[in-house]
């Protein structure tokens, strides 16, 4: 493929990095009282969030560059390798927030179950690209994915992580229904994908965690306790109205609203940028979705096109969960806001995929831009009549031209 200015979609680049840029400034806003309790510069958070921007940004111009179809032929070592990292997180990784999902790699800590997400997406395309021609049949088509989906989700959900594993699963079934696989049998995997994770989950359920439910729809039944996060998320929301009361002046961050930096990282920027900062997020994140699913439309390659939808699925149905626990339209289950909440892993996740999305799009707009060179030369060349035309034109004026001079 041709490497030209032409083949980049801008429009898909700029937003993942003015979201990011934007994140690090709100994350040192949102971090003050947490760092300051923690005996750490007020910098600290917004130092290491820099340091993951700097190697998520090598991970986006590789994936840039890197030939998305490569993927389709490496999604078995893929999952291999994502499940010995969930394995190690059972065994050796770091309990934060009541959830075993982090493993700690000298000063950096990271979430081996943010990787599943676009892991999965990848395979889930490969298998359906790969089984079309038996896409029908249960067996080969549907009974593999969902043993290895199933396999995947009950280790995340060991850890246990619901809100990770909520996403997957609604990531996955966009991939599957969109490969063309029959109603019934979309219809068995979302059933008994839909039991085991309940199951899993209510298994798991720490007191904790079911209080986030309740808190969730009832907030002010318990206002101290399982209610607390949710009215001061209201109260944050309420108090920045339409402008927000100024970058840094925020007051629900000082001790009142926990993981401000984080998972409520929205409710601070409602508060200090008002409505117009939590649309410009919005925007942002619905510019990258919808360009995705414009690029799945266009791509001709059915990998690539069920790639593409796998992403902008994930960062649709992350924002609308992230969203929704902060109103209190969902339950809190710890889901971060894409390229802006605090979180390594997350972003490096974010920038990656967003990447592999725009290497697809490089191929599609590569393919277009070919078939506008041929138009275009098509076009200009003239047709065999025209020729003719012309060459007995020519001729008969040479004929002419000599006889004359004859004379």
């Amino acid at each position: 493929m041709k490497l030209n200015r032409k083949t980049f979609d801008f429009l898909l680049m700029l937003p993942p990095l003015l979201l990011s840029s934007f994140g690090i400034v709100m994350i040192y806003s949102a971090s003050m009282v947490t760092t300051y309790i923690a005996d750490k510069p007020a910098y600290s958070m917004m130092l290491k969030q820099s340091v993951w921007f700097a190697i998520a940004i090598f991970a986006f111009l590789f994936a840039c560059f890197f030939n998305y179809k490569i993927y389709q032929r490496m999604t078995k070592v893929i999952i291999g390798i994502l499940t010995i990292l969930l394995v190690a997180v059972m065994l050796f990784g770091t309990e934060i927030n009541y959830s075993k999902s982090w493993l700690y790699i000298g000063p950096f800590s990271v979430q081996p179950s943010e990787f599943v997400k676009i892991g999965l997406v990848m395979y889930l395309a490969s298998v359906y690209t790969n089984k079309q021609e038996y896409i029908d049949d249960f067996f080969k088509a549907v009974l593999p994915p969902l043993v290895i989906t199933s396999l995947l989700l009950g280790l995340i959900i060991q850890q246990p992580d619901i809100g990770t594993a909520g996403i997957i699963f609604s990531i996955a079934c966009v991939v599957i229904f969109s490969s063309g696989i029959k109603f019934r049998h979309l219809s068995l995997l979302i059933g008994v994908g839909a039991v085991l994770l309940v199951a899993l989950g209510l298994q798991m359920m720490t007191d904790e965690k079911i209080s986030r439910f309740t808190g969730a729809y009832q907030p002010f039944a318990d206002p101290e306790h399982s209610g607390y996060q949710l009215i001061q998320s209201y109260i944050a929301i309420a108090t920045g109205g339409i402008s927000g009361t100024g970058i840094g002046q925020g007051i629900q961050k000082l001790g009142y609203l926990t993981q401000a930096e984080s998972d409520f990282i929205m409710a601070v920027i409602a508060e200090e940028l008002g409505l117009f900062g939590v649309l410009f997020v919005i925007v942002c994140i619905a510019i990258i979705v919808l360009r995705g699913f414009f690029i799945a439309m266009k791509c001709e390659n059915k990998f690539g096109s069920l790639l593409a939808i796998g992403i902008s699925a994930m960062f649709g149905i992350q924002t609308i969960i992230n969203l929704g626990a902060i109103s209190g339209l969902l339950p809190i289950t710890g889901v971060p806001l894409p390229f802006v909440s605090y979180g390594g892993t997350s972003l490096l996740v974010s920038l990656f995929s967003v990447g592999v999305l725009n290497n697809i799009a490089r191929h599609v707009n590569y393919n277009r831009y070919q078939e506008r060179i041929i138009e275009t030369e098509q076009e200009n060349k003239p047709d065999s009549y025209t020729s003719e035309r012309r060459a007995k034109k020519s001729n008969s004026y040479s004929s002419i031209k000599k006889s004359n001079a004859l004379k």
